[in-house]
């Protein structure tokens, strides 16, 4: 006798299955698992294409529960009966959903990003949540809100294309959380880091007057250091921050990408133990240098520094320039920073009247 092909035991199971009482679609089901499970030395693409048709059937004919761990094993699986997978993944059930919308590697970009694109909010974090995220997904995941972007900036494995890109930049316009997570983002494009320093409330918060002449409407001049009330206002809070360990590099990019000028210079001067006329001298100097070494001596990041130097005006900062910023930054030793910004050059710069003092560098 010659063996059934696969097709021929296919209409056979179906034919059996429409008329199986529902425990016993169970017990089938859970064999059929455990052949896929445990056959390591057959070809599992053979047995995902010859059993998926019979899981089809029995999707609709068991409990949720038998679903879940169905769900919870094909997951696992780097080959899996696609249709069957597709069901689970794209099931009103988050529950059912969720285990192969974050774990199967047998699920394409395109099964993805359609659940993505209409799936509920558990869906969408599970799949924003993956290890490795196709740009297609990415893309079709932006479109759902700020919630599941954020997820997806601060997943390492997310992959952006531009179009993901101008996407998020877009809604960073009116939303400072995207655009401060989209800047702290390790690998995140220069052109788009620059893109969004320049469009952060620090460079919108501009005085308008309808008399400005064009010279001044192209020309603006740097915003004002604040005042003596404003850095009252802003000690006790700044302070109180530092104690409790909270005055960090999320804090002060905040203050930088907000343009919340008093708190920022308030805690550049708590962190680094410079007086406020210091970080104002290093905030108005047209070299950065200085504002480097303050920011060296605070003990922020590269990335919190780069906020700061690109939100102190309305001048953005070219290639070479941020170049020449990150190298000073990445020599600058801490301790030569902090004696700088207090008691060195720049601290006696910051202290004289003599115009040719601004532009003394720290010798680190």
């Amino acid at each position: 006798m010659m063996a059934n092909s696969p097709a021929e035991i296919l209409v056979e199971l179906e034919e059996a299955v429409a008329t199986c009482p529902l425990d016993r679609c169970a017990r089938i089901l859970e064999g059929i698992v455990q052949l896929l499970t445990g056959s390591r030395d057959r070809s599992q693409e053979l047995l995902s294409g010859v059993v998926d048709g019979v899981l089809l059937r029995l999707t609709e004919r068991v409990e949720t529960r038998a679903l879940l761990q169905l769900s919870a094993t094909l997951a696992e699986l780097k080959v899996a009966p696609p249709e069957t997978l597709r069901r689970l993944a794209s099931h009103d059930d988050p529950d059912v959903a969720c285990p192969v919308l974050l774990k199967s590697e047998a699920l394409t970009a395109a099964d993805l990003a359609e659940v993505a694109a209409s799936g509920g909010e558990r869906h969408q974090r599970a799949i924003a949540a993956r290890n490795l995220i196709e740009p297609a997904v990415t893309e079709a995941l932006i479109q759902r809100g700020t919630p599941i972007c954020l997820a997806l900036i601060r997943n390492p494995g997310t992959r952006f294309s531009d179009a993901s890109y101008a996407a998020l930049i877009a809604r960073a316009d009116e939303d400072g959380e995207i655009a401060k997570a989209l800047v702290l983002r390790p690998g995140t494009p220069d052109p788009v880091v620059r893109r969004l320093l320049s469009a952060s409330p620090a460079a919108k918060a501009k005085p308008t007057a309808s008399a400005a002449s064009p010279t001044q409407a192209a020309a603006p001049a740097p915003p004002k250091p604040p005042s003596s009330a404003d850095y009252a206002n802003a000690r006790p809070e700044i302070v109180a921050l530092n104690r409790v360990g909270k005055l960090n590099d999320s804090t002060v990019n905040r203050f930088a990408i907000r343009g919340e000028t008093a708190n920022l210079f308030t805690a550049l001067s708590v962190l680094s133990g410079a007086p406020i006329e210091i970080v104002e001298h290093v905030m108005a100097d047209d070299d950065c240098e200085g504002l480097v070494a303050a920011c060296r001596a605070s003990r922020l990041s590269w990335q919190t520094t780069l906020a700061i130097v690109s939100n102190r005006s309305d001048t953005r900062l070219s290639f070479a320039e941020r170049e020449r910023a990150q190298h000073i930054f990445e020599t600058l030793l801490l301790s030569t920073s902090q004696w700088t910004v207090r008691w060195g050059e720049i601290a006696a710069s910051a202290n004289t009247s003599d115009p040719g003092n601004r532009g003394a560098k720290n010798g680190g």
